[in-house]
C-alpha cells in the first residue's frame, strides 16, 4: 500500500477517527490538502499549501507524516502550537491510528531549567524584591518532581520573571560535558530523545538558531530526516532574519555582567571586586542607553544613518560604546587572571571575547548587502540581518540533496499572501518552483457572517480616529453584551482605545475592558471565554492577531482598527522598499500590500472558528472603499455580506443575541 492510499484509508475512516480524536472533522479541502502532501513525502520535493481557517492543516500534514513511517520535523511559529502538537494533536492521532511512533518536543536552551544556574541563583544576591525570591522557591520546588524541566510546566511563573534568565542557560554560559549536573541536564536529556525520535517537533526560533550556530541538535536531525514541514510558515521570514545576522544588546552584556559576579563570588572571591566591575559595566550600559533616547516601552526600531541610528550624534555614538568597550575591557582584564580556577571563568571569559568581537563589529560602518537598525525600549539591542531568508533557504534545499529526491519540505499557514499563486512568499523564500496549493476554507462565511466598513469614519491618519472606534465599540459591545474583540495596528491606539472605553463603562458593570499587557495572553484569553455574568471586550495589538481561537458565543464581535500596513520608517521595510525599487519593482504592490494582506487576513481569522459560529467583522477603514488597492483587500477576505449602513450593523448584532433556531445562520438575511 502507497502513502496516498494509506492516507485515503485513514482519511475514509471517518467515524472512528472523528470519535477518538478532538477537532479532526474530514472536509474535501482536508483531504485534497492531505493526498498532496503524501504525494510530495513519497516523491521528495517542496510544497507550499496556503490552507483556509477551518480547512484542518494540522491533521492533513500530521496524517501523511505519522503514516509515512519516516521520521520528520514540524516546526512552528509559537511554543504554544508547539505544546498542542505534542501535547494534544499528535497522541490523539497515534492513538486512534494504532502507531507506534516516537514523538519528542525540543525547545530552545532558555525554555529548560538549568540545574547549575538553579544552585548559583539562591546565592547570588541579584533577586532583591520577596516577590522574585517567591517565584525563586516555587521553581525550586518544582525542580524536584519535574521530568522535562520545561518551565512551561509553571503556569504562574510569569514569561518576563527576572528568575528566568538566573535558572536557564545560554549556549554560551554552558559548561556542557564539563558541568556537575551535566547527567541530569534538561537539555541534553531533551535533545537525546529528539535524536531517537520519529517525530521532533521544534520551532522556528530554534530551528534558525541552531541553523546559524549549529550547536543545538537541529542541524544533526536535518541530515537524518525524511520531511521537514513548517507550520505557521508565514513567519519565517521575519524570525529567520534575526538570527541569520548579527546582534548586540544590553541584555546581553547585563547578563555577562550578573554572571561576574556570581562566578567571581563563587570561585575567585577577594581577586577582584566584581561587584564593583559590574555596576561600571551596568552604567556605560546606562549611558548608552541614553544616547539612543531608548523609552521605557515600548520596543521601537531606529534605522542607522551613516555612522550613527538616527537622532544620535556620531560623536557621542561612538564615545559611549567606547565607554562599554572600556568598562567590558576592564572586567575581562580582572576576569583573564582567575579564569584558570574554574571551567565556569573559562566560559565566561570566552563568552566576554566574543561579545568584544560583536561590539567591534558594530563600531564599524555597516556594509552592503543588508540592512543595520537599533531595537530600542526597556532594553537596547543593535541588528543587522539579510533583508529575506531566500538565499540561505536555497542553500539549505540545496545541502539537505536532490530537492526533487531529497527530504521533503512542507510550507503551510491558514494565510501566505494575496497574490495569486502565492508568488511573493515563494520569491521571498527562495522556493522557486516549489508546487503551490491553495485550499479554501470551509466555512460559509456568507452564512455565517457579515462585514461593516463605516463609510463615515474619519481616515486612520486622523486625530480623531480612535476616539471614534471606541465609540463605535462602545455601541457595539453594549448591544452584543460584550464578546468583542478589538485588534489595533499600534499601542498607541490599543491605549487610547481602551482608556476611553473604561471612561465610559463603570468597572462596577456589567462589560469589563481587558487591556493587553495587563496580564499574560493566556490569562486575558481565560478570562475573556469564560466571562460569566460580565461581558468583556478585550483590546489588544501584535500578537493577538493570530494564534486566538474562541470558537462559539465567547466571541461574536472582531473590530479592527485600520488595515495593518507596515510602518513605512521601520528600517528593514525601509530598507526591503529600497531594493525593490532598484530592481525596478513597486514596493507597494510587490511588499507593502502582500504584508498587510497577510496580516489582514489574520486578524480577520479570529472571527469564525466553527461551522456553528456567527459574527460580525468591522475594519474601521475607509480606504477599503475609497482606494482601488482597498478593494482589493476586499476581495481576498472571506465572501461575507458587506453591510451599508449602521442601522444594519446594529440589527445584525441584536440578530447574534437571539437564540438559534433550526437555521443558525437565518439571521444574517438582512
Amino acid at each position: 500500500m502507497t502513502l496516498t492510499q494509506a492516507v485515503e484509508q485513514a482519511m475514509a475512516a471517518q467515524g472512528p477517527l472523528a470519535r477518538s480524536v478532538e477537532g479532526f472533522r474530514p472536509r474535501e479541502g482536508q483531504r485534497v490538502m492531505a493526498d498532496a502532501i503524501a504525494k510530495t513525502l513519497e516523491q521528495g520535493g517542496v510544497m507550499v499549501v496556503e490552507a483556509g481557517t477551518g480547512v484542518g492543516k494540522t491533521f492533513a500534514y500530521l496524517l501523511p507524516a505519522l503514516l509515512s513511517g519516516g521520521r520528520t520535523l514540524i516546526s512552528t511559529a509559537t511554543k504554544a502550537l508547539q505544546d498542542q502538537l505534542f501535547g494534544r494533536d499528535i497522541p490523539q492521532l497515534l492513538a486512534a491510528l494504532g502507531l507506534p511512533t516516537r514523538v519528542a518536543l525540543l525547545k530552545g536552551r532558555t525554555s529548560y531549567l538549568c540545574l547549575s544556574r538553579l544552585q548559583q541563583a539562591r546565592h547570588s544576591g541579584m533577586l532583591p524584591r520577596p516577590a522574585d525570591l517567591r517565584a525563586l522557591a516555587s521553581v525550586e520546588h518544582w525542580a524536584l518532581v519535574t521530568r522535562n524541566g520545561d518551565l512551561a510546566e509553571l503556569a504562574a511563573l510569569d514569561e518576563q520573571s527576572p528568575v528566568i534568565p538566573l535558572v536557564t542557560s545560554t549556549r554560551e554560559n554552558c559548561t556542557g560535558t564539563q558541568c556537575s549536573q551535566f547527567q541530569g541536564c534538561h537539555v541534553y536529556r531533551a535533545r537525546r530523545e529528539a535524536m531517537a525520535a520519529d517525530v521532533v517537533v521544534i520551532n522556528h526560533h530554534l530551528f534558525f538558531a541552531d541553523w546559524n550556530v549549529r550547536e543545538s541538535g537541529v542541524a544533526e536531525l536535518l541530515p537524518t530526516v525524511n520531511a521537514v514541514v513548517f507550520d505557521e510558515a508565514h513567519q519565517l521570514n521575519e524570525i529567520g532574519i534575526q538570527f541569520l545576522g548579527r546582534q548586540l544588546g544590553t541584555g546581553q552584556l547585563l547578563a555577562w555582567g550578573r554572571d561576574l559576579v556570581t562566578l567571581g563570588l563563587l570561585h575567585a572571591r577577594g581577586f577582584a571586586d566584581w561587584q564593583e566591575l559590574a555596576m561600571r559595566l551596568e552604567g556605560a550600559l546606562a549611558e548608552w542607553q541614553l544616547a539612543c533616547k531608548a523609552p521605557a516601552a515600548p520596543q521601537t526600531r531606529l534605522r542607522w544613518v551613516g555612522e550613527a541610528p538616527q537622532g544620535v550624534v556620531p560623536a557621542q555614538w561612538h564615545q559611549v560604546l567606547a565607554q562599554v568597550d572600556r568598562a567590558l575591557a576592564d572586567a575581562i582584564a580582572a576576569l583573564t587572571s582567575v579564569a584558570g580556577a574554574a571551567e565556569a571563568l573559562v566560559a565566561l571569559h570566552s563568552r566576554a571575547l566574543a561579545l568584544v568581537e560583536q561590539l567591534t563589529h558594530f563600531r564599524q560602518p555597516p556594509t552592503d548587502g543588508g540592512v543595520r537598525w537599533i531595537e530600542s525600549g526597556i532594553r537596547l539591542r543593535m541588528q543587522e540581518s539579510p533583508l529575506t531568508i531566500a538565499d540561505a533557504l536555497r542553500e539549505r534545499l540545496i545541502e539537505s540533496g536532490d530537492v526533487h529526491a531529497g527530504p521533503a519540505w512542507v510550507f503551510t499557514s491558514a494565510t501566505l499572501g494575496q497574490d495569486a499563486g502565492l508568488a511573493s512568499f515563494v520569491s521571498t523564500h527562495g522556493l522557486e518552483g516549489a508546487q503551490v496549493l491553495q485550499v479554501s476554507s470551509p466555512f460559509d462565511y456568507a452564512r455565517q457572517a457579515c462585514l461593516y466598513v463605516p463609510a463615515g469614519f474619519p481616515k486612520p491618519s486622523d486625530t480623531r480616529h480612535s476616539d471614534e472606534v471606541a465609540e463605535l465599540v462602545g455601541q457595539a459591545a453594549h448591544l452584543l453584551g460584550g464578546r468583542t474583540l478589538v485588534l489595533t495596528t499600534t499601542l498607541r491606539a490599543m491605549r487610547r482605545i481602551a482608556d476611553i472605553l473604561r471612561a465610559r463603562l463603570p468597572e462596577s458593570g456589567s462589560l469589563q475592558v481587558l487591556l493587553q499587557g495587563e496580564a499574560s495572553k493566556r490569562e486575558l484569553l481565560a478570562r475573556f471565554t469564560g466571562a460569566g455574568e460580565s461581558g468583556y471586550v478585550l483590546v489588544a495589538t501584535g500578537s493577538f492577531w493570530e494564534g486566538v481561537d474562541v470558537p462559539g458565543d465567547a466571541l461574536q464581535l472582531v473590530v479592527i482598527d485600520k488595515i495593518p500596513f507596515a510602518p513605512p520608517d521601520d528600517p528593514v521595510v525601509e530598507a526591503r522598499c529600497l531594493q525593490l525599487e532598484a530592481e525596478g519593482k513597486s514596493p507597494f504592490t510587490c511588499y507593502q500590500l502582500p504584508q498587510a494582506a497577510m496580516a489582514l487576513k489574520q486578524g480577520v481569522g479570529r472571527l469564525i472558528r466553527r461551522e456553528t459560529d456567527r459574527g460580525v467583522l468591522v475594519i474601521c477603514d475607509v480606504r477599503l472603499l475609497q482606494m482601488g488597492y482597498g478593494r482589493s483587500l476586499l476581495a481576498s477576505l472571506p465572501d461575507m455580506p458587506l453591510l451599508g449602513h449602521v442601522e444594519e450593523f446594529h440589527q445584525a448584532l441584536r440578530a447574534l443575541t437571539k437564540p438559534s433556531t433550526m437555521d443558525p445562520y437565518s439571521s444574517f438575511r438582512l
